[in-house]
């Protein structure tokens, strides 16, 4: 079954259990399916909304619009369908810098699995996706944050090759 007619173009597509997994730039007609990946874990259920999309509406249409910024959606397409449901997602944001002699960086956030869905190499697939895309832009580090609580979100990106090098923190305004 066709769930988004309007996709963008597969930027990946690779054999996973189930069929096919493709990762797209998202567009506005995969909102509620980010949102309901987004809001799928203890975290996520404490800050997201699901009854009120505007804020989510408001906040895809500047990165949308910003080249800086891309949104990414995972699908999942059982064997011989052109498309299936969002899966998967994540945001990319590529950044300027001074110091590392001018280096620019990226930073990877948001990054989610639908829950049956992990451990089957998704979340490899596009993270390796997202190190590639800021190679080919320049990038000369990725970057990104998890909160302490995530310990098996830490073991994953260890054995991609990240580093708990710095402290994170955050102040909500």
């Amino acid at each position: 079954m066709n769930q988004n007619p309007d996709a963008p173009p597969a930027l990946l597509t690779a054999g996973v259990d189930g069929g096919t997994f493709r990762l797209r730039r998202a567009n506005r007609a995969d909102l509620p399916a980010m949102v309901r990946l987004l809001a799928d874990d203890a975290l996520g259920a404490g800050r997201e909304a699901l009854d009120d999309m505007a804020p989510y509406e408001r906040g895809f249409e500047a990165i949308d619009a910003d080249p800086a910024h891309l949104l990414m959606v995972g699908e999942l397409l059982p064997y011989g369908d052109q498309s299936g449901p969002v899966v998967a997602t994540f945001q990319l944001t590529f950044l300027p810098g001074i110091s590392r002699q001018g280096a620019w960086r990226s930073q990877i956030e948001g990054v989610r699995v639908a829950a049956v869905l992990r451990g089957q190499g998704i979340g490899k697939l596009m993270v390796g996706w997202a190190i590639g895309e800021s190679r080919s832009r320049g990038c000369n580090l990725m970057q990104l944050t998890t909160h302490q609580s995530r310990t098996a979100a830490h073991r994953f990106y260890e054995q991609l090759g990240f580093e708990a090098s710095h402290v994170g923190m955050k102040l909500t305004l």
